[in-house]
């Protein structure tokens, strides 16, 4: 099966000037492709974004496009669009052209002045793009909600759609939340503004902003919603204080922050995964990156509850990780894992082949830990269904059916009681991803508000 560079490389030497002299599919769970040209003695390159294959986009790859070509169009830092390209490979059904931007994503390893120059310019660049007129925006016709007041929902409700449209299996967390949220909305105060939603993805150099990047859920909303999603990416991306970067932000902007509408669209984002992966996490598809989704999800969820705590004032209960059991399975299972880790280092593999044998790695060894403690945690999960539900069901797909019934059937009475519940499950499902201690089943907490 083409890997889609032949298509993306004839639409680049038709549609641009110079010819391709390099191309590349990236390593990666979503369909992107790097390309260089070269015209007249000098090169440029360019990145190809393209269609996600695991799940449906809350909003269409053209309405990510459009949003940021009029973002550059008003002086936002973004990389200049260059064209669409219909069904460039099997199973994607579009993507972008659009130039490559040098720089980092990240500042975990930045020296402080550094760290505070980059995040002080981009708070300063979240401030200009929620300043921005909306009437640009409205003539791409990005999305935004039917009245002002549902602007800090408009998104969400386009998630659920999606994730009941797709819906295979009971998810009693996501019913969970998704019934909080209905009781305790988000409140917008009437705000609008466009906004990325997905915050904190940018490149930097040398301690400057370079480029805001990923506006795959960009769309008129509240701002607010923009100062609560990075809270999460901040985990890994070593951003700083929260409470630092939204003084910043108060500064440029000139009012200050709702703090109670971030911490409702905090906790509204921590289920943005699980909505969109819901499905795929039980029925994935062939060329789905599983483990990727499931510690994505499985951190999230953890994050979730965390939020609702903090929200609620409860203290949260902590779980005893079983000891693993011997099974007739571990000697086979330790040889796959060797036979994998041997080949995913071999010389002659190109990187996206070393990324599909690593994704059979992370497989192999969340097997093994789920063979070893899976059972264990399926009878603690159970034992905490009897409490809440007066009897225990009969096994783990019953129970899920059970406590997705008892979620839609309360109305917030046991609201305390379930946060903690469903965390316990969280940590017990976290624990299965990989080895106890490996990145996979590393946690890390999010900073609190208080």
């Amino acid at each position: 099966m083409s890997d889609g560079s032949t298509t993306v490389s004839q639409w680049l030497n038709d549609n641009l000037d110079g010819t391709v002299v390099h191309i590349e599919r990236q390593p990666r769970w979503r369909p992107v492709w790097f390309a260089t040209m070269e015209a007249s003695g000098s090169t440029h390159d360019y990145v190809v974004r393209g269609d996600r294959t695991d799940m449906e986009l809350i909003f269409p790859l053209d309405h990510e496009m459009r949003f940021q070509q009029v973002m550059d169009d008003h002086g936002l830092p973004v990389a200049p669009v260059r064209g669409y390209i219909e069904a460039p490979c099997e199973g994607v059904s579009a993507a972008y052209v659009m130039d490559t931007v040098a720089g980092e994503p990240y500042l975990v390893d930045a020296p402080e002045p550094e760290r505070l120059s980059v995040m002080t310019q981009y708070m300063a660049a979240l401030a200009q793009l929620h300043q921005l007129p909306l009437e640009p925006f409205l003539a791409a016709n990005i999305v935004r909600a039917d009245t002002p007041a549902e602007s800090g929902t408009v998104g969400l409700a386009r998630y659920e759609e999606r994730y009941r449209r797709a819906k295979l299996f009971p998810d009693p967390l996501l019913e969970f939340g998704l019934a909080w949220l209905r009781r305790n909305p988000p409140n917008s105060q009437g705000r609008e503004a466009p906004i990325a939603w997905d915050s904190g993805q940018f490149h930097h150099a040398n301690g400057e902003l370079v480029a805001i990047l990923d506006l795959e859920l960009a769309h008129i909303g509240d701002p607010m919603m923009d100062l609560a999603a990075f809270r999460m990416r901040e985990t890994i991306g070593g951003f700083g204080s929260c409470a630092e970067l939204y003084r910043i932000y108060e500064e440029h902007r000139g009012e200050p922050v709702d703090l109670d509408a971030i911490k409702a669209h905090h906790f509204a984002f921590t289920l943005s995964n699980r909505l969109a992966f819901s499905s795929a996490l039980r029925a994935p598809q062939p060329e789905s990156d599983l483990m990727t989704n499931l510690q994505w999800c499985r951190e999230t969820d953890l994050f979730a509850t965390e939020a609702l705590a903090e929200i609620m004032g409860l203290d949260l209960p902590t779980v005893d990780v079983p000891d693993p059991r011997p099974t007739r399975a571990r000697p086979a299972q330790e040889q796959l894992e060797n036979v994998l880790r041997k080949v995913m280092f071999a010389d002659d593999l190109n990187e996206f082949e070393a990324y599909e044998i690593r994704k059979a790695f992370r497989l192999a060894r969340h097997i093994q830990r789920s063979d070893e403690i899976a059972d264990a945690c399926d009878q603690a999960d159970l034992d905490d269904l009897e409490v809440l539900l007066g009897h225990r069901p009969e096994n783990w797909e019953a129970g899920d059916a059970e406590l997705e019934a008892f979620v839609l059937a309360d109305d917030g009475t046991h609201d305390a009681a379930l946060v903690e519940l469903f965390h316990k499950r969280g940590l017990r499902a976290h624990s299965l991803l990989g080895p106890a201690g490996s990145a996979m089943t590393t946690h890390h907490a999010i900073q609190t508000f208080d």
